[in-house]
């Protein structure tokens, strides 16, 4: 399943005061928040009817929940809520993965969601890595 591609700008004020109450958030907020002046939904597609969703913050407790930004046409939102519970597959610990979504979430879980713009931009970063290290051979 694709990634959703609707992106918001981040209402800057609302943020700050959100970072700032969160417990468990950032020690500098307005430095946090300048990484998160636009949220790309991070859900997989999902319907017209379900909320947007970007983590904001992540909390390392999972009692206190991540900070999630959520958005639709005319309002947002940011609430905490703890991580969805879901692990993929079974098997060795190490082929396990976790949903790095909120609880109760629309769409598919994380490992189901494909990212091609991200998948992109991976491969030519991988190619001009193999193109320097081609044409410059001896560097340390």
């Amino acid at each position: 399943m694709l990634q959703c591609t609707s992106f918001a700008h981040v209402p800057e004020i609302d943020a700050l005061v959100a970072l700032t109450t969160l417990p468990g958030g950032p020690t500098d907020p307005p430095e946090a928040f300048a990484e998160h002046k636009r949220a790309l939904c991070e859900l997989g597609e999902h319907s017209e009817y379900d909320e947007h969703a970007a983590r904001l913050w992540p909390v390392d407790t999972e009692s206190r929940g991540d900070l999630w930004f959520f958005w639709a046409p005319g309002r947002y939102r940011f609430t905490a809520l703890p991580p969805c519970s879901a692990l993929s597959g079974h098997g060795p610990v190490s082929k396990i993965k976790g949903c790095t979504l909120h609880l109760m979430h629309a769409g598919g879980h994380s490992w189901a969601v494909t990212d091609p713009l991200g998948d992109l931009l991976d491969a030519i970063a991988r190619r001009e890595v193999r193109r320097i290290l081609r044409d410059n051979p001896h560097t340390d």
